[in-house]
């Protein structure tokens, strides 16, 4: 099997270095060449075009997001983005991933070199993951490309598009989810969930839950309209998002490297929500180790949505939601009993 060939394009010597030194010793990987800016970086394509890219934000002469527009024009390559801009949840991540990066790795301001060292692992996946993408050219007339998630103006259409809640688990959200789901009416807001869980489990625990709650529950597939009254779960393996047109919100279903370590990811959906529902949504974060959801759950509430958190009290794992609360993500911790009763209740409100 032939090896990924990658580029590094990095101001940073350091970067260019050590990253090139690991990727060598990678199985199945090859350094191509290395760029300390884009324009640079481009001469050398032209001459020998690379299997994927690892690109920098912050360089002279051009930055990394008109150069990633620039390449996705000219010839769709698969890119992994590796910038101190692009913690998760942050403008310049959501713009990257629109603009066609199918991967992001978020590097500290100080300890570079030993965070590419500990990091190696997630780098290389993050490679592989990228080469296995399809990347098209970003479409004009067509529909956006699942992770080109649309912005939604302030104020347009609040009063008439239709509430959704986002729901995100881990480590005992299984027993959790169907805790609440159960104790909900057939006629509800549409909601979509991530609870973290490996592939092929995800079609048959939402067949499980559908037979004993009295909303439909489902494994959502690519397009599937978010409506009352329906549970989309994210299928395992895969990353969801919300999207919307006009007045209705759909998800996509798309592959992509693991974000948090997961795939689905709790922020994938959440960031999607914030940026395509805003105040017409509902965030919940659930039971889970780690910090899955935290940061997205924040998106949410600085665009307007009604953010909630699971209490410690009634958590398997207080892990996702604490780290939720240390960010100021979440306006109230709540038990898990008072979960279902917060939704119908939000499904009553006239607006936020």
């Amino acid at each position: 099997m032939k090896p990924v060939r990658v580029m590094i394009v990095d101001d940073s010597a350091t970067v260019r270095q050590v990253m090139a030194g690991m990727l060598a010793q990678a199985p199945g990987i090859e350094v191509a060449a290395v760029a300390s800016d884009p324009l640079f970086a481009l001469e050398k394509m032209q001459r020998d075009w690379p299997d994927v890219l690892v690109l920098d934000v912050e360089m002279p002469r051009m930055d990394g997001i008109t150069f990633l527009k620039k390449i996705m024009a000219m010839r769709p390559t698969p890119v992994v983005i590796c910038s101190t801009l692009t913690q998760a949840g942050t403008a310049t991540a959501m713009e990257a991933l629109a603009a066609g990066a199918v991967g992001i790795v978020t590097k500290p301001s100080l300890g570079l070199r030993q965070f590419l060292l500990d990091s190696g692992e997630d780098i290389i996946g993050a490679i592989r993951a990228a080469a296995q993408a399809r990347v098209r050219r970003p479409p004009g007339a067509q529909a956006p490309a699942p992770q080109a998630v649309p912005e939604v103006a302030p104020g347009a259409m609040l009063e008439t598009t239709e509430k959704v809640v986002a729901l995100g688990a881990s480590t005992g959200g299984t027993q959790a989810l169907e805790a609440v789901l159960k104790a909900l009416p057939q006629v509800c807001p549409g909601i979509v969930v991530v609870q973290h869980m490996p592939e092929k489990f995800t079609a048959a625990f939402a067949d499980r839950l559908n037979s004993v709650c009295a909303v439909e529950v489902r494994e959502a597939r690519q397009g599937d309209r978010v409506l009352p009254g329906r549970v989309l779960i994210a299928p395992g393996g895969r990353h969801m998002q919300l999207s919307r047109s006009g007045a209705q919100y759909q998800v996509s279903v798309s592959d992509g490297p693991p974000v948090n370590r997961h795939r689905p990811s709790v922020d994938v959906l959440l960031r999607s929500v914030a940026r395509c529902a805003g105040s017409n949504a509902l965030g919940v974060l659930m039971t889970g180790m780690g910090d899955d959801g935290a940061r997205g759950l924040l998106a949410m509430r600085e665009a307007g949505a009604l953010t909630l958190a699971q209490d410690e009290a009634s958590c398997v794992v207080y892990g996702m939601p604490k780290e939720a609360v240390k960010l100021g993500a979440a306006e109230r911790s709540i038990p898990l009993a008072s979960i279902a009763a917060e939704i119908v209740r939000y499904a009553g409100r006239r607006g936020r």
